[in-house]
Parts: structure tokens; sequence; C-alpha cells
């Protein structure tokens, strides 16, 4: 039953070659959400998997970049649109990336059918390596991956970005109506100040052109995240297996793997025995371990301190892990990533427990995340404590996550 419910949900968001988060919320295509909807849609339909990674990186600008959002219809009344961005070639876009998860989420696709996809993995590999290069030659300076806006990390408004959004003035936003605070109770979304100095950050990105080095030196927020570093470490990997299965040289992949497992030791926080977010402007610490975080395994640098922390942070709520640290003054348990469980991000920790041997660990996930889907249904996102439905309903990547790791 479950099964043909996230199956419709995922034809029910496509809109062709592309599939929105869902209706209405986020009327577009979404970067990492799109390569969950592919993992998904692949364990029913190869063919419109490989179409989701094609429309996604067809987008692709010049630079290499593959930017967070791609606007490909009208939507009248979402804020920000393509007219605030003032970004993208032929199709508008964003002018911001998000989470590198599509080389992860395309082996994984490709290894349950090559046949299926060999051909369409080698036209579209170029692609993923342009990205990959672009994220190491943009925004890796200081060791580990920088984010130049929240948004660009997808984890929105976690406690990791406070210590670097206080120095962004808000003040010039102006006035705005935001779909997700009409559609999407406001105490489950980030707040009119958090929101002002999002579009702020926009507004810097738009005026310099979206040129990057400027957005490196001089955008007022810049903050390097474990998260990201984590994300794109793993990502290397599974794009040198696809690489070596093409029979293509990959030994720049892999020194850029060794690169960012040296560089993530920079996010080391000793004070908090964590992994940590660091402000590259100010070089303080965010002081809070979050999701982010528990992505080591992902990437295999996990450290003993963080077997303390996942412990901690699992036994104090009931459904996955929470993301961001039940134990910390800024924890908010409903509202968007201060708090609440997300399906996609256990899914990511649980790929990573499996990576490291953690059998156990890895089933235990699997199980709460099946457990709040069968209690509060397809959502968004969920309260770590007792399943309360979040966000968005008939949500892609819930689906998705279900039918490709959740539900079996």
């Amino acid at each position: 039953m479950l099964d043909d419910q996230a199956r419709a949900i995922l034809r029910g968001n496509d809109r062709g070659g592309y599939t929105v988060p869902t209706d209405m919320l986020y009327p577009f295509q979404w970067n990492w959400d799109s390569a969950f909807a592919a993992w998904g849609f692949s364990t029913f339909d190869s063919d419109r998997a490989w179409r989701e990674f094609e429309t996604l990186l067809a987008a692709q600008w010049a630079d290499g970049m593959v930017p967070h959002m791609v606007f490909h219809d009208a939507a009248p009344g979402y804020f920000p649109g393509p007219d605030v961005w003032g970004a993208g070639g032929d199709v508008p876009t964003s002018g911001i990336s998000q989470p590198p998860v599509a080389a992860t989420l395309m082996r994984m696709v490709w290894e349950a059918d090559p046949e299926a996809g060999t051909e369409r993995l080698r036209a579209l590999y170029p692609r993923l390596l342009a990205w990959h290069r672009w994220w190491m030659q943009t925004r890796c300076a200081s060791g580990a991956v920088a984010v130049c806006h929240p948004w660009e990390s997808g984890r929105d408004n976690c406690p990791d970005w406070d210590v670097g959004l206080a120095n962004v003035d808000g003040s010039g936003a102006g006035d705005y109506a935001r779909r997700d605070a009409a559609q999407v109770d406001g105490e489950q979304r980030p707040t009119k100040l958090e929101y002002d100095r999002y579009l702020a950050l926009v507004r810097f990105g738009r005026e310099c052109g979206w040129d990057q080095q400027t957005i490196v030196e001089r955008c007022p927020f810049l903050m390097a995240d474990p998260g990201i570093t984590f994300l794109l470490i793993r990502a290397h990997d599974d794009l040198a297996a696809l690489g070596r299965a093409l029979g293509e040289d990959v030994s720049e992949i892999a020194g850029w793997a060794a690169e960012l497992r040296a560089g993530v030791q920079t996010l080391w926080n000793p004070e908090l025995q964590s992994f940590d977010a660091r402000d590259l402007r100010s070089g303080a610490w965010a002081g809070v371990v979050g999701s982010g975080a528990l992505l080591c395994w992902l990437a295999r640098c996990e450290r003993p301190e963080m077997e303390a922390h996942l412990a901690r942070m699992w036994d104090a709520v009931t459904y996955g892990l929470p993301s961001s640290d039940p134990e910390a003054p800024s924890f908010e348990r409903k509202r968007y990533w201060r708090g609440p469980v997300w399906p996609q991000m256990n899914a990511l920790i649980g790929l990573g427990l499996l990576s490291a041997g953690r059998d156990w660990d890895e089933a235990r996930l699997r199980e709460e995340t099946a457990a709040l889907i069968e209690s509060a249904g397809f959502r968004e996102y969920f309260d770590p404590l007792d399943a309360a439905p979040c966000g968005g309903d008939n949500f892609t990547w819930t689906a998705a996550v279900w039918l490709a790791w959740a539900g079996r």
C-alpha cells in the first residue's frame, strides 16, 4: 500500500523531465531533491530516473556549477523567483548550488541496472566531473567546503549558520510574501529575520553578477560546512567508482577526495569535541553538533568522539536523528532545520553507517524512518519526538526514500 502511494507521489510530482519536491509549495526543480527523485524512480522506472539526472545537469552553468533551483516553468506568486535571482542561461536558475549528492545517488541507480544506464552515465559523467571541479576550485580554499548562503547547504536555518548570519544586514529586504509561510504553520518555517538576511545575500550575489571570486572574497556570509564537505568527499569516491567503470582516468578525483579528507580536519572543534561549522569571516565556531556533522561516517571520516554525540542525540529522540542537537538551547523540535528529523538525512547517515560496517545501527535508523512514514505519511520533515507531520505533504524525497531504502 505505501509502495503504491510513494509511486503515485513521484508520478504526481513529475512535470515531464523533472520532479517538483511537492505541488504548490515548491513548484520548480531543486537540485538535491531531484537526485533523490531519481533514486526513487529507479525502483520502478529506470528510464525516468536517468531523465531526472539529465534535466538537472542540462541546467549546468558554463563554469561547472549546478544550480540549486531550475525555473523551467512560470509560477507566479513564488518568492524569490527568477526575476529576483537574475541568474542562469537559456533556462533561468538560482545563483547558488546545493548539496552534491547526485554522484552518490547516480551510482546507486546505475549499479541497480548497469545495462540500462551505462551509456547515459557516460554522457553525464563529464558534467558531474565539471561540477565537482567547480566545488574544489571555488569553495575549498580553507581546506573544507565553504557555502556562501545557508540555502546552498540544504540545511537552511540550522543553528550552524547563526554565527555567520549575525553579520548579515537584512534591513533592506523590503516587503515580500512568502509562499511557505502562507501554506505551512509559521512555527515550522524559518523566521522573517532569517529570511530578510537570506534575501540580502541573494541581492549581493545578483549585484556582483554571481561572480564566484567576488562572492568568496566579499560576501558577508561565508562558512565552512562539515555537511557539504562530507557529502562531497563521498561524492568524489562515488564519481571515481563510476569513472573507473567507464574506463576513465580518475586520479584527479581521487586527489580531490584525499585533499578534502585532510581539509575537513580543520573543522574539528576541540571544545565541542565534534566536527563543527566555522565562520570564515570571523573564525568563530558555530558551537553546535548538527546533522551535517553526523555525515562523517558517509565520508569515512568518523572519529571516536563522534560516537558519543551520535548515541546521545539518537537516544534523546524517538525517530531517527534530529537536524540539531536536542540538548542545545537552539533546539526547536518543529522548526525546519533547527530540530526536526528529515527522511533524506536519515537515509544519507544510514548509508554512512552501512559503509562503516555498522549494519545494526543502519537497520535501526531505517526502521525508525519507516515508522515515521507509516505514522505520519509522506511529509517533508517530522517532529523527532512524536512523529508529528511538518512542512509540505506528498513529498518527493520522502516517497523516494521509502521506495529505495526505508520501506525495504
